[in-house]
């Protein structure tokens, strides 16, 4: 049985983050202990028995701290249990159905046996950092897409694995 998990994530403006607290919340609740961290401050991954990253999807490619934590750490990644998801779209596509995921996060699920990905929506509000960001705002395309419900459902599913 895992009891030792990590939540790590990367991340722009906060929407990934709150989503990776969601899921460690929930995996607290079934009794297992865990560290929610931003990818890039992870000194090591090989202490847990088992791992969940997150990435922000920009232009169709995974958040960079979590790219680089998934090469950096894939050793241990590909030893213990693992999931992957991925937030981005900014509309309501993500809880409508199944999206796949980006290229790269689909080679690392295959080169790690990651047991599953899930993408969830994005959240991009006034004040995010970066021009594409303003842009996007601008254009009115901004708002809170993350189903907290659907997030939730997915860590308890993890949660139930690891303590079974």
């Amino acid at each position: 049985m895992a009891t030792n998990v990590l939540v790590t994530y990367g991340t722009t403006n906060g929407s990934t983050a709150r989503i990776a607290e969601a899921v460690a919340e929930v995996l607290r609740t079934d009794g297992l202990t865990v560290d929610a961290l931003p990818a890039r401050s992870v000194p090591s991954a090989a202490s847990y028995d088992a791992v969940v990253v997150g990435g922000a999807v920009y232009a169709g490619r995974w958040h960079k701290d979590a790219r680089r934590f998934v090469r950096r750490e894939g050793k241990a990644l590909a030893e213990r249990p693992l999931w992957l998801f991925s937030s981005g779209p900014l509309d309501a596509s993500a809880s409508e159905r199944d999206i796949p995921p980006v290229p790269g996060v689909r080679k690392a699920m295959v080169r790690l046996d990651a047991r599953e990905h899930i993408t969830f929506g994005g959240c991009l509000e006034e004040g995010a950092k970066g021009w594409v960001a303003r842009m996007i705002l601008r254009g009115g395309k901004g708002g809170d897409f993350r189903d907290f419900e659907r997030i939730e459902e997915w860590a308890a599913r993890i949660g139930r694995e690891l303590t079974s």
